[in-house]
């Protein structure tokens, strides 16, 4: 990718879903390499997460906004935003639940791009903060998060994989004031 071509940020569509889940399984792949069992990410299936990807599309009630970045009408990234999903918190913070990229174009600015239209979203929705998980080990992830503004709060959750738990840690941005 080159200045001569910009990304492109647009809601997903259901046509979408089979490209999404490309990325999505090559960005775990890419990202939690050394952080989660190796056997576990090799039998990642880019089919099957299409599969629940069409349905959990098919059944959605409008609460939950996934965005793809594209290249040249390539898809080459996704975020899915929302509602916080815990009770702790109030209505009106929101959640980055993912933000993948296809590995090739890490580094190449459609991360920001993505996060950067994620975050002017979620302000337009009303929220007045963004939460998000990050394994606490993926060092990168975690630079891009807080390059972004996001800051970690102290909380700490496993999570497991194949009877190994992954320390994960949230961050928050604050999106007014």
């Amino acid at each position: 990718m080159s200045d001569a071509e910009p990304v492109q940020i647009r809601p997903m569509t259901l046509a979408d879903c089979d490209r999404v889940s490309e990325v999505r399984v090559l960005g775990w792949q890419f990202a939690y390499r050394g952080l989660m069992p190796q056997t576990f990410l090799d039998g990642l299936s880019a089919t099957a997460d299409a599969e629940r990807r069409r349905a959990r599309f098919a059944e959605s009630d409008g609460s939950v906004l996934n965005l793809v970045a594209s290249v040249r009408d390539e898809i080459i990234g996704w975020a899915a935003l929302g509602p916080y999903r815990d009770d702790e918190l109030r209505a009106g913070d929101a959640e980055l639940y993912a933000i993948y990229l296809n590995p090739k174009h890490v580094g190449t600015g459609a991360g920001r791009a993505l996060m950067q239209e994620a975050l002017r979203r979620c302000a337009a929705l009303g929220h007045d903060r963004v939460y998000l998980w990050v394994v606490r080990g993926n060092a990168r992830a975690r630079r891009f998060y807080e390059r972004a503004g996001f800051r970690t709060d102290g909380a700490e959750e496993p999570y497991e994989v194949e009877g190994v738990l992954v320390p994960e840690v949230r961050y928050v941005r604050e999106l007014r004031g």
